[in-house]
């Protein structure tokens, strides 16, 4: 299945329900974080499974590890909605959250060399910093997951039915994320936007992934959404 598997009115017609999509998800998640949110330009490419680490890194950008939050829905379009963020950038969110975040940074860059149990006790508050930045991860992406995808399905006629959400890693590389074992498809759509906050560091990556019965279902929605118009 090629990368032109949508005609140009196809892909035109996704690409505005997304930023629809993206548009209600961000300001859900700037109400929120008390911040604007600058969103991108919806991009869509079909590519193969195997293929999908390389072609995410191309259209994001990034390079490093990542922090990555998963969750399945279907109706008769289904498929796997994706967060991904940089995890160096983790704490940049969760400072605008909860400034104890860099309070707790600051005091960790100020320590001089402690006996046993004051180490044993930074390290015990270290993992539950990091604790608490991954369940704020995972609470931005369920914001992001749920409205894009409900509203994205919404304007084809679909309601979809979620499953739980899931951390797919912490600190992972792109290859990890991405392994083909793990998404069991041959060929995959890649539906990215991404997000960013005004003037900070933290941008998240929003991705949809369907397999090829649903990319031809989404073909006909899409074809159907048009007609109507």
């Amino acid at each position: 299945m090629p990368d032109s598997v949508f005609t140009a009115e196809q892909r035109d017609a996704l690409q505005e329900i997304a930023n629809l999509a993206m548009g209600r998800a961000a300001a859900r998640l700037a109400s929120l974080l008390g911040r604007f949110i600058e969103l991108s330009v919806p991009r869509v490419r079909v590519v193969q499974a195997s293929d999908a680490g390389k072609a995410l890194r191309e259209m994001t950008g990034i390079h490093d590890n990542v922090t990555a939050v998963r969750q399945g829905f279907r109706s008769d379009i289904k498929g796997e909605a994706l967060v991904l963020c940089r995890t160096a950038n983790v704490n940049r969110l969760a400072a605008l959250v909860d400034h104890s975040f860099g309070d707790a940074a600051a005091g960790e860059c100020a320590r001089g060399d402690d006996d046993a149990v004051d180490e044993a006790g930074d390290e015990t508050a270290a993992r539950g910093e990091t604790s608490s930045q991954d369940e704020l991860v995972f609470d931005v992406a369920n914001v992001l997951m749920g409205a894009c995808v409900s509203s994205i399905l919404d304007e084809l006629g679909r309601t979809p039915v979620f499953f739980p959400p899931g951390l797919l890693g912490a600190n992972v590389s792109f290859d990890d994320v991405f392994q083909p074992t793990v998404l069991a498809w041959s060929v995959a759509l890649l539906l990215e936007v991404n997000l960013g906050l005004e003037d900070d560091a933290f941008r998240a990556h929003f991705v949809m992934l369907m397999a090829e019965d649903s990319i031809r279902l989404m073909g006909d929605a899409l074809d159907a959404l048009l007609s109507a118009l």
